[in-house]
């Protein structure tokens, strides 16, 4: 049956959600303030700021007067900086917590491991997740304050994206063009230690999954995400997904960063995550796909579409 969804934001995330939804038979209505994202049938845009209360009320209403049944919360403020992100998100996510408990739809939200505070070890869904510094400390607060209000949430963990949408990523732009030109790839850290990456699509199925399963609402889980490989792997599955050889894998290393951080912010921004690529940075989704009966893609399938992207998108 045909029901309305509601997606905020034309990123990776919610580009895929919105095409996987209107794939599925589903009206979905995309939101951004410029009225962009994915075309095609069943798919509707709107120039329409989440932060607009009245607007976004009628946003969540169908012609025939019917209501979203869910709302898929894809926004991730307008820079990478905790000063930013402080001063959007919070209110933003509110103000939809609020439409959304209005008419009785549950919010989902993509979401990453940075309030994770022992990543360290392997990461699972009853991991704690207290970090306070920085951009962490944002992503614990705004978890809490989800699980506060009384509207039904979903916050689905993620890690380091990739495949196809997927721009500004360590496995997008500064990764898969360079492999496909043959070039030396340069990675943070290092290009040995395991770390997790979490194909757009696994997490795009697993939110629309969380949305039509309310024994998982209010509940944190994790996108089906396969197995860690490290940075050198993930170049060398590009490169094989395109036929070339093995890749020359350099790094940045840590220090760089952080003497780079003295003197600019945006450097100054990466450092603070970068222990996530100098030491093995590793999540287990095993409980959540058990939950929603799905499993991630395959890697030498997932990249072999992220090259297929790439290429057409290069065309």
């Amino acid at each position: 049956m045909s029901k309305l969804h509601v997606v905020a934001g034309a990123g990776p995330v919610g580009a895929t959600v919105a095409e996987r939804l209107a794939a599925q038979g589903h009206r979905v209505r995309v939101l951004t303030r410029s009225g962009s994202g994915p075309e095609g049938p069943g798919i509707e845009r709107l120039r329409i700021d989440v932060n607009d209360p009245r607007a976004l009320d009628q946003a969540l209403i169908g012609p025939d007067g019917d209501s979203a049944v869910a709302f898929y919360m894809c926004i991730h403020g307008s820079a990478y900086s905790a000063e930013v992100w402080e001063k959007e998100l919070p209110s933003a996510e509110q103000v939809v917590l609020d439409a959304a408990g209005r008419i009785g739809a549950v919010v989902v939200f993509p979401e990453s491991l940075y309030s994770y505070s022992s990543p360290h070890e392997v990461m699972t869904e009853n991991s704690p997740r207290k970090a306070t510094r920085g951009k962490l400390g944002v992503r614990t607060r705004l978890l809490a304050a989800r699980d506060a209000h009384s509207t039904p949430t979903v916050s689905v963990v993620a890690s380091d994206f990739f495949g196809p949408h997927v721009l500004e990523a360590h496995a997008g732009e500064r990764m898969v063009p360079t492999v496909l030109a043959g070039k030396t790839s340069r990675v943070l850290g290092s290009a040995d230690t395991p770390h997790s990456f979490t194909y757009v699509p696994d997490l795009a199925a697993a939110m629309i999954a969380a949305a039509g399963n309310e024994e998982v609402w209010n509940r944190v889980l994790h996108a089906p995400t396969a197995p860690a490989v490290t940075q050198r792997e993930m170049a060398t599955a590009f490169a094989a997904a395109a036929g070339m050889p093995a890749p020359k894998v350099g790094t940045v290393p840590a220090w760089v960063l952080h003497a780079g951080g003295l003197m600019n912010r945006d450097l100054r921004e990466l450092a603070e995550t970068v222990y996530m690529f100098t030491d093995p940075f590793v999540m287990d989704s095993s409980r959540t796909e058990a939950d929603l009966g799905l499993a991630p893609t395959p890697l030498t399938e997932a990249a072999a579409a992220t090259v297929r992207w790439w290429q057409d998108r290069d065309r």
